[in-house]
C-alpha cells in the first residue's frame, strides 16, 4: 500500500507539474490564450507577402533509387496482412523495425500498388510495437481500406527528426530514415506508390506537421491529433525538455541544441506553416476537461489522468494558434476542437476514424469498398464460421485454386482439398511459407485446437502450422515433422515449436527449435531430437559444428534412470545424480564398451573426456580410463579392461527416418506413430552461445500474434504501457 501510495503521489505530482508548466506557458506567451475561441474556418488565400521558408528545410527526396546500405534484414508475419520488417538504416547504424498493415486488395490483386499512410507514435513509443496497434483498433480499422499503413517502431522522445548528438546510446536520424531510406524499400519491395499521407498523435502529431513542412510535396495528407504545434516560441523548448526528460530521460539539447539554436525554429510546425500549402491538413485536440473516456478524480471536473490534462491544454492552445496561422496565410485545414477530453488513446482512435474520409480523398481512394458476394463452395464454410465476419474482397484466383478475404481471415479452396479457413498468426506463417503456391500447398483442415488445449494448428498438404501464445506460429514439415510425430507431437518431450526450420551454419543440415530442445536433420543422419540437459551439453560442446556432429538417435532411456543421445562423433550421457557428459568415439569409448558401458563395473561417466599429460582421460562412477600412447589403462574398476569380446551396445539405434527434409504428407497431430519417449530430463535448454546454430527456440522473436477468431480464448493481450505512464502519452 505504501508503495502504491508513493507511486500515486509521484503520478499526481508529475501531472500537476505538467499543468503548472502549461499554465505558465499559456499565461506567459504572447498570443497564446487559454480561453481563445476556435479559429474561424480557413479560407483559401494568397500566402502572406514575404513569407520565407523555414531554415534548413530539406528538399523532398526522390523515392525511386535505393539508398546504398539500406536492406531488409528480417521479416515476421503477424497475419496475412500485417508484417514486421527490420530495415537496416545506415544513418542510424542499426536495424529499425517498421510494421505494415497491408492494403485490403493486397492478396486479391497481387500486381497492384497502393498509397501509403505513415502513422507516428507518441513520446513514449516502445521498442517492440507501435502504440497504434497496442492501444487502438487500427489494425482492424484499416482492414477494409485500400492503403498500406506504415507504423515505425521505437523512437521514444525522438520527434522523428535528425538529432545533433547521440543520447541514451542512440543517435536518432529518423527524418533521414523516413524520408530517404525507407521510401524506396516500400515502393520497390512492398508495392507502395509515391502517394503518401502522414498522421500522428501528440509527439507524432508535431512530427507529422514538421516532416510535411520540411519536405514540401512529399505527403498529400498530414494530420495532427493533440500535437504540440509550436516548438520555438518563448518557453516551449523548456516544456519539450520537461516532457522528454519524463519520457526516457532524453535531452532536448542533443536534439536541437539550446533554446536559442536556429534548429528549433527550423523544425517548428508553426513557422513551417507556409510550406504546407497544397497538403490536405487535419488538426484536432481536446481541451483537458473531463470527457467521455476519462475517469473523474476527487477534484471536480478533473480527470485522474493528471499529466494528460496539462498536455492536452498545451496541445489545444498550440493547435488553435497553428490553425489561426494557417488561416492568416491562406492554407486550408480541417480543424476539430473537441469540447472535452485529455491526452489519451481513446480520443486519438476516434480522431483516426474521423480523419479517414479526408485522408482517403487526398490519397485518391474511395472511402467505400467494392461489394463482395459469397457463393459456391466458400459460402457454407463462411456461414459456419461466423467469427470470420464480413467479406472484404470478391473471390480471386490463387495458384491451383480460389480464395476470398474476410475481416477475420481467409477461405482458401482447391478441387482436392475443398474450402478451408486460415487466419490470424497461422495465416501469417502460411504467407511466409509461400501460401497456396508455396511449399505447404493448400490447407486440408480449418484451424483446430491441439489435443492438449494449449495450441492451435492447421494441416496442409505438405506440413502443419502450429500456434501458441508463448511461441507464435511456425511451420513444421518433412522429416522433422515425422520425427516430432514419433515422439508424440506437442505432447512429446520437446513440446511446441518456437521457431521455423533454418539451415545450420555449416550448411550441412537443418535445425528447428522447440520448447525443450531442437530437432536436427542431415541427409546422412535423418531427423532426431536433442532435448533438456543433453541439449544444453550439446550446445556447450559447440552443437553440430563440433566434434559431435549431428545426432543419430533420439534420446534413449538407460539403466537407473539414465539417458543417452548418439551423435556422429560420440555420445552424450545423462544421469539424475551427475548430469550430462560427452564422450567422443575412440580408444576410451571402445574400452568402456568392453566393460559393458553404463551397465558394467565402471558405471556412467562423471566427466567429459579431458586432456592429461600425454593423453586423455574420462572419469566414471567407479574408476577412470586413460588413453596414453595408443594404449588404455585405468584405475578402480577400470584397472582390468577386457581385451576380447565387446559388450553389447546400450540400446539399438532408432529406425532411420526419411532422408529428405522436403515436406511430406502430414500425420494427424497428437497421433503418435510410436509410443512417446519417457519423461523429459529436468534441465531446460540454456541460451545458445554465439557459435551455435541458434535454433529459433532461443531467438528473440516479435510478440506472438493472436490466431484467428476461432481461437479467441488464447489471444495474446497487447503489450502493456509502462507502469508510470498512465493513459496519457506525449
Amino acid at each position: 500500500m505504501e508503495k502504491d501510495s508513493g507511486m500515486r503521489r509521484r503520478t499526481v505530482t508529475r501531472g500537476l507539474t505538467a499543468i503548472a508548466v502549461t499554465a505558465g506557458l499559456v499565461i506567459g506567451v504572447p498570443g497564446l490564450a487559454a480561453g481563445a475561441p476556435p479559429a474561424p474556418k480557413p479560407a483559401p488565400a494568397a500566402p502572406a507577402p514575404g513569407a520565407k521558408p523555414a531554415p534548413n528545410a530539406l528538399p523532398a527526396p526522390a523515392a525511386v533509387n535505393p539508398v546504398p546500405g539500406v536492406s531488409i534484414t528480417k521479416t515476421f508475419w503477424y497475419s496475412d496482412r500485417r508484417v514486421a520488417l527490420w530495415v537496416h538504416s545506415p544513418a542510424m547504424g542499426t536495424d529499425i523495425q517498421v510494421q505494415l498493415l497491408l492494403a485490403r486488395d493486397w492478396n486479391s490483386n497481387p500486381t497492384a500498388k497502393f498509397p501509403v499512410l505513415y502513422m507516428l507514435d507518441g513520446l513514449r513509443a516502445q521498442d517492440n510495437e507501435n502504440g497504434w496497434t497496442i492501444n487502438t483498433n487500427a489494425e482492424n480499422f484499416y482492414k477494409d481500406k485500400d492503403v498500406n499503413v506504415m507504423l515505425p517502431v521505437g523512437g521514444q522522445s525522438s520527434f522523428y527528426t535528425d538529432w545533433e548528438k547521440p543520447d541514451n546510446g542512440k543517435h536518432y536520424m529518423w527524418e533521414t530514415f523516413l524520408m530517404k531510406e525507407l521510401p524506396p524499400v516500400l515502393e520497390n519491395q512492398w508495392r507502395s506508390t509515391n502517394v503518401r499521407g502522414i498522421e500522428g498523435l501528440s509527439m507524432g502529431g508535431s512530427s507529422a506537421m514538421m516532416l510535411a513542412g520540411r519536405n514540401p510535396g512529399f505527403f498529400k495528407f498530414a494530420a495532427s491529433f493533440s500535437g504540440i504545434l509550436q516548438l520555438s516560441s518563448f518557453g516551449m523548448p523548456q516544456a519539450v525538455q520537461f516532457a522528454m526528460n519524463d519520457a526516457g530521460g532524453y535531452d532536448s539539447g542533443k536534439m536541437f541544441g539550446p533554446p536559442s539554436d536556429p534548429n528549433w525554429a527550423a523544425h517548428d510546425p508553426y513557422l513551417l506553416a507556409p510550406k504546407l500549402k497544397g497538403t490536405s491538413l487535419y488538426i484536432s485536440s481536446g481541451n483537458g476537461l473531463l470527457g467521455q473516456y476519462d475517469t473523474p478524480s476527487t477534484i471536480p471536473g478533473l480527470a485522474t489522468n493528471y499529466a494528460g490534462v496539462g498536455l492536452e491544454v498545451l496541445a489545444r492552445t498550440t493547435t488553435q494558434q497553428f490553425a489561426t496561422k494557417l488561416n492568416q496565410i491562406g492554407v486550408p485545414a480541417q480543424a476539430v476542437f473537441r469540447p472535452s477530453g485529455t491526452h489519451t488513446w481513446p480520443y486519438w482512435q476516434f480522431e483516426m476514424s474521423q480523419a479517414w474520409p479526408q485522408a482517403a480523398a487526398a490519397l485518391g481512394l474511395s472511402a467505400d469498398r467494392p461489394k463482395c458476394g459469397i457463393g459456391g463452395a466458400i459460402a457454407p464454410v463462411a456461414k459456419a464460421h461466423k467469427e470470420l465476419g464480413e467479406c472484404l474482397t470478391p473471390e480471386y484466383s490463387v495458384p491451383g485454386g480460389i480464395a476470398q478475404d474476410f475481416r477475420g481471415g481467409r477461405i482458401i479452396w482447391s478441387p482436392g482439398t475443398g474450402a478451408k479457413v486460415v487466419g490470424g498468426a497461422i495465416g501469417g506463417a502460411y504467407v511466409a511459407a509461400g501460401g497456396p503456391g508455396g511449399e505447404l500447398g493448400f490447407p486440408t483442415s480449418d484451424e483446430l485446437v491441439a489435443p492438449d488445449g494449449k495450441g492451435r494448428f492447421n494441416r496442409f498438404q505438405k506440413g502443419n502450422i502450429y500456434w501458441t501464445a508463448f511461441g507464435g506460429a511456425h511451420e513444421v514439415g518433412g522429416a522433422i515433422l515425422a520425427a516430432w510425430g514419433r515422439q508424440g507431437y506437442e505432447r512429446g518431450p520437446l513440446g511446441y515449436p518456437l521457431g521455423d526450420e533454418i539451415s545450420t551454419p555449416n550448411g550441412k543440415g537443418k535445425v528447428q527449435g522447440f520448447q525443450n530442445g531442437a530437432y536436427y536433420w542431415s541427409p546422412a543422419t535423418g531427423a532426431h531430437g536433442v532435448q533438456g540437459a543433453i541439449f544444453k551439453k550439446f550446445g556447450a560442446v559447440g552443437y553440430e559444428g563440433s566434434w559431435l556432429g549431428f545426432p543419430t538417435s533420439d534420446e534413449i532411456s538407460l539403466a537407473r534412470g539414465g539417458k543417452l543421445t548418439r551423435f556422429d562423433g560420440g555420445n552424450i550421457y545423462w544421469t539424475p545424480q551427475r548430469g550430462a557428459f560427452a564422450i567422443p568415439q575412440g580408444p576410451i569409448f571402445d574400452a568402456w564398451g568392453r566393460t559393458g558401458y553404463e551397465n558394467g563395473k565402471l558405471g556412467y561417466p562423471i566427466s567429459d573426456q579431458f586432456q592429461t599429460s600425454g593423453g586423455y582421460q574420462v572419469n566414471f562412477e567407479n574408476g577412470t580410463l586413460q588413453a596414453i600412447n595408443g594404449g588404455v589403462t585405468g584405475t578402480g574398476a577400470g584397472a582390468q579392461i577386457p581385451a576380447a569380446a565387446q559388450a553389447p551396445a546400450p540400446a539399438a539405434p532408432a529406425p532411420a527416418p526419411a532422408a529428405s527434409p522436403a515436406p511430406g504428407a502430414s500425420p494427424a497431430p497428437g497421433a503418435s506413430a510410436t509410443a512417446p519417449l519417457p519423461a523429459q530430463v529436468p534441465a531446460p535448454a540454456a541460451s545458445l552461445p554465439p557459435q551455435s546454430p541458434a535454433p529459433a527456440a532461443n531467438e528473440a522473436v516479435p510478440p506472438a500474434a493472436a490466431p484467428s477468431a476461432a481461437a479467441a480464448p488464447t489471444t495474446v493481450a497487447p503489450a502493456p504501457a509502462p507502469a508510470d505512464m498512465g493513459p496519457a502519452d506525449g
